[in-house]
């Protein structure tokens, strides 16, 4: 029998400091708490980590747990936590609007929704100009799927392998990874196609890639010719001809891969599909659930970096920096469709949303979050290149400003995925050590850093050099 692996590693890294003091925890103990999540909690909402953080207290990049120590949040509550835990002025702005106003549904007319509407919308190019307002990503693209079919009255959507574009019976046929998948009928009218992913994927090269960092693949390409993305853009053409009728409802695709572990494609490939998906009557729909806010750097919205306008942009996640909020941005004619009959939403723009939305927006731009996502990224991918330079295991780092992967493998060559059990062991040290990743990825084989945008240079030293410990460790273990 397999022997349980415990961790009581230590490391030379020293935490960054920090004057923030957390409260006291005063609930139940955490032996109840654990109680409780397995009677009360559904089984399929499932915790990280052989011994599960019960977290008290959040402040900006840090979160504390019910003992008091400190860790730095590289995954922000899964890319969500955009501005930093509890940043002051969206606490502030959500307390004042609390007092005054909470829910009257968007049947009548109150300031926040019209502030927050002008304000977003600002932010997107012409004719992008017309938002519809939910709580969830997962609801925004439901909503853009049914939008794109009303509007082409074309039923069938594409989305790439690997995708994940939420958890609804709807959305679910647009999901295209395993674990996410249900025995039930779902996903009529969806079709997925081969996923352009450079590292993993039959074709890629060492110029691909809109990152500081490229894949250890060699290319024989010329100057300004990409044969990977002509041979992906070949396979796209294929399903095109072969597994959907002469006219399409639309195409949707993330502007970096999340859930799959920070995958990007070629660059121009996102340019060429969409020309493909328009000369078939379909509309182009960019999920930016976790890439937009300025979270890539260059830009603010994903499908900047790709040099595209969609059709439609779907929002959430970080929108609201862990307030349940989400969006679909679209064009006036488009939006139409939806209008011919009713379509209502509760919640969707209530004014503690709208007031949230607005101070995140500000949030990003006052403390130069954008900017901070592009110098520290980058800093941070390029620290990561030299550890995948050193250890065989580190297989590829990728990823543009503060959405970062780290796919681990058994060698370089082969690129199996590492086991998942020499994963755990590396994640669970590193938690041991103060720090918090994600994991994504078809085998959860890519450590995914994600953070929130206002983390430092010397919180990615901190990070960077506890991860190095953490593969150390792992090749004493091994050897």
């Amino acid at each position: 029998t397999q022997q349980k692996w415990k961790s009581s590693v230590s490391t030379q890294a020293k935490m960054p400091p920090c004057d923030f003091v957390p409260e006291k925890y005063d609930s139940y103990p955490y032996e109840r708490m654990q109680k409780i999540r397995e009677q009360n909690i559904a089984p399929s909402l499932r915790t990280y980590y052989q011994k599960p953080l019960l977290l008290h207290q959040g402040h900006m990049q840090w979160l504390f747990d019910h003992e008091g120590r400190r860790y730095l949040d590289l995954f922000a509550g899964i890319v969500t936590v955009s501005v930093g835990h509890c940043h002051p002025k969206v606490t502030m702005a959500t307390q004042k609007q609390l007092a005054r106003l909470w829910h009257t549904t968007n049947i009548y007319m109150y300031p926040p929704i019209h502030e927050y509407a002008e304000k977003l919308t600002s932010l997107f190019p012409d004719p992008l100009k017309v938002v519809y307002l939910t709580n969830s990503g997962s609801e925004a693209n439901d909503l853009a799927m049914f939008m794109a079919r009303l509007h082409t009255r074309n039923f069938d959507i594409i989305s790439l392998r690997g995708g994940y574009h939420g958890g609804s019976p709807y959305t679910l046929g647009l999901t295209s990874l395993t674990p996410y998948k249900h025995g039930v009928a779902n996903g009529f009218g969806c079709t997925s196609t081969m996923l352009p992913d450079v590292f993993r994927g039959p074709w890629g090269g060492s110029h691909c890639r809109d990152s500081p960092v490229q894949t250890v693949r060699k290319c024989s390409c010329t100057e300004g010719a990409c044969l990977a993305k002509d041979q992906y853009i070949e396979q796209f053409k294929d399903t095109l001809n072969t597994s959907v009728p002469k006219t399409v409802a639309g195409f949707i695709a993330e502007p970096i891969q999340g859930v799959n572990g920070a995958v990007q494609y070629p660059r121009n490939f996102l340019k060429e599909a969409y020309q493909l998906i328009r000369e078939r009557g379909g509309l182009c729909i960019s999920d930016e659930v976790q890439t937009g806010f300025g979270r890539t750097g260059s830009h603010f919205w994903g499908f900047q970096t790709h040099g595209v306008v969609p059709d439609i942009v779907t929002l959430a996640k970080g929108i609201g920096n862990g307030f349940p909020m989400a969006a679909v941005v679209t064009t006036k004619e488009i939006a139409n469709s939806l209008a011919q009959n009713l379509h209502f939403n509760t919640f969707g723009g209530n004014p503690l949303a709208c007031v949230v939305g607005a101070a995140v927006l500000d949030a990003i731009e006052e403390d130069g979050l954008q900017k901070n996502s592009e110098d520290v990224g980058t800093y941070m991918l390029l620290e990561l290149a030299k550890l995948r330079d050193k250890f065989e295991i580190v297989g590829d780092v990728r990823g543009k400003g503060l959405m970062i992967g780290v796919e681990m493998v058994t060698d370089k060559d082969s690129r199996r995925p590492l086991p998942a059990e020499e994963i755990s062991q590396i994640w669970e040290d590193c938690k041991d050590m103060g720090v918090l990743i994600g994991r994504g990825g078809l085998y959860s084989q890519t450590f995914r850093i994600k953070p929130p945008m206002c983390i430092t240079k010397r919180d990615v030293d901190f990070a960077v050099e506890v991860f190095h410990t953490a593969l150390q460790r792992h090749m004493e273990r091994t050897a």
